[in-house]
């Protein structure tokens, strides 16, 4: 086990030796690594997340947001007074709305029309232009990412990001992200966990991970219902299998990225996870833990459930809470919604006191 942080209690609060950082940007990363106690418990195994709820912007993507923007200054492709425009499903645009407005840039989002309104709201009291387009395939020309990168061309003074394949994403997991929690681990990782999207998280947290543990450390990608990731790492590259639909937003992937190119390779295995292991453990999360997440966080705690189960007893498995449940409130509390998506029913009879709306 880890030592607790010191100023875990009321009773033993500490004043840190910690500087004040550069404003919003200066906040992002250096998350903290959370115990889950009672999986922990359950399979004698350290069950931790990468607590990347508390970034500055609320998830995982301001890093991603950060590096990307910084990537366009750098090529001289945006300058000051500039326009970012980028194609996300919600929290990278949200990380990009917070570095625009600390940045002095205008941020235009377009996004499929499937999102929690939370995200869009919040983008749009961020100031950013959002822009919900119907959700098509990405070979359709009318894809949300398409849009984006059509219209940041037709502007003066913008770049089009393009998460997806712009492996400035991955590396800033590369270069903070797989530091971290080799640090806070103190170099005794045993696996890496976590669903991909763009595939930036996992891809460069992976290859930090893989590389300074000399390939020590095992990496396993989680997939939801929907995406061809699974079958891609099962068939080794020979099958990109498509079928069903998830609850989750942003994760989840029809095509192999930029990003997630390079590190197919050092991926170990993958991971299915059905909606209702990711329902169920999302509601014993908020009930055991006290810690409240969106879908995609504990779809990944799910998977280092089952991480941990595959490796055994002692090891220590690390994945990556992204967001917190306050995005997707009105959806994942709804037991209207939860009837219309057939998971009431997953969530044990104890832990029902949580849906708490219509």
């Amino acid at each position: 086990m880890f030592p607790r942080r010191l100023y875990a209690t009321a009773a033993s609060r500490l004043v840190t030796s910690a500087k004040p950082v550069d404003g919003f940007v200066g906040a992002i990363g250096n998350t903290p690594l959370v115990r889950i106690n009672n999986l922990s418990k359950e399979t004698g195994c350290e069950i931790l997340g990468k607590a990347e709820f508390m970034n500055p912007g609320g998830s995982v993507k301001d890093r991603a947001a950060l590096f990307v923007v910084e990537d366009a200054e750098r090529k001289g492709l945006v300058k000051p007074g500039g326009t970012i425009v980028e194609g996300t499903a919600g929290n990278t645009g949200i990380g990009l709305a917070h570095v625009c407005r600390a940045k002095g840039y205008k941020c235009v989002i377009y996004m499929p029309d499937t999102q929690s309104q939370e995200k869009i709201d919040l983008l749009k009291m961020l100031g950013a232009d959002v822009r919900p387009v119907p959700a098509v395939a990405f070979d359709n020309p009318m894809n949300y990412n398409h849009q984006a990168k059509r219209y940041a061309e037709s502007l003066d003074n913008a770049a089009w990001t393009n998460q997806f394949d712009n492996t400035a994403n991955r590396q800033a997991h590369i270069e903070t992200t797989g530091p971290e929690i080799w640090a806070q681990t103190e170099g005794k990782v045993d696996g890496f966990t976590c669903a991909t999207g763009t595939g930036g998280t996992f891809a460069g947290t992976t290859r930090f991970l893989k590389n300074v543990s000399g390939g020590r450390v095992k990496a396993f990608v989680a997939d939801p219902p929907g995406s061809v990731i699974h079958s891609y790492v099962k068939s080794k590259g020979k099958e990109l299998v498509r079928g069903g639909s998830s609850i989750t937003e942003g994760i989840g992937q029809g095509r192999i990225t930029a990003n997630m190119q390079p590190d197919v390779g050092l991926i170990d295995d993958a991971l299915k996870i059905p909606d209702a292991d990711t329902i169920r453990m999302l509601y014993r999360l908020l009930d055991e833990e006290g810690i409240y997440l969106g879908a995609s966080s504990a779809l990944n705690v799910v998977a280092a459930y089952e991480m941990a189960k595959v490796l055994g007893p002692g090891k220590t498995i690390v994945t990556v809470l992204c967001d917190g449940a306050y995005r997707y409130q009105s959806r994942l509390f709804s037991r209207k919604w939860l009837e219309s998506k057939g998971l009431v029913d997953a969530i044990p009879a104890h832990l029902q006191k949580y849906i708490v709306l219509a």
